[in-house]
């Protein structure tokens, strides 16, 4: 098992545009969505596709199962998803030796943007960089599963898309 540690912010200001060193468009969604699984598959660029399943969270951290899947598998799937396809574009960005992720969302989610990074260890340490705002790392309201299925869009969303 691969054990996901993640931190996530609120993007502040579009300073990481000049910064990116690349980019990819996803459709993501889920086929279970619960508080101790959730199954999600991701087409990556409309070329790669992904199962992932991810555990309860314990912390900044939870198990994670990643496997790559046939794009035709992933597209027959979207026909059975719950809730709301995720439509996003992700960008890589390089700042104080760690790779941020910055996802900026599209469609109903438009106007969120918010920033990852993974980590090696819960204790590690991060240098923020300039673009990112409040952390909510562990705020449900902010998780993609919970995004695919609430219809709401968090309201402290702030972030420049």
């Amino acid at each position: 098992m691969a054990v996901e540690i993640e931190r996530k912010y609120l993007v502040k200001s579009d300073e990481w545009r000049s910064m990116s060193s690349s980019s990819s468009h996803f459709c993501q969604f889920y086929l279970s969505v619960n508080p101790d699984c959730t199954i999600r598959v991701r087409i990556i660029d409309g070329a790669s596709a992904f199962l992932t399943i991810k555990s309860r969270n314990k912390g900044i951290s939870r198990g994670e199962w990643e496997y790559p899947i046939p794009v035709e598998d992933a597209r027959t799937m979207m026909e059975l998803h719950v809730g709301r396809l995720i439509i996003k574009r992700r960008y890589i960005v390089p700042f104080g030796g760690n790779t941020w992720e910055v996802d900026i969302f599209e469609d109903e989610l438009s106007g969120l943007a918010v920033a990852e990074i993974e980590l090696p260890s819960s204790d590690a340490e991060v240098s923020i960089p300039p673009f990112v705002g409040k952390e909510v790392s562990g705020d449900f309201r902010y998780y993609n599963s919970s995004l695919s299925g609430t219809g709401l869009m968090p309201p402290e969303v702030s972030s420049p898309a």
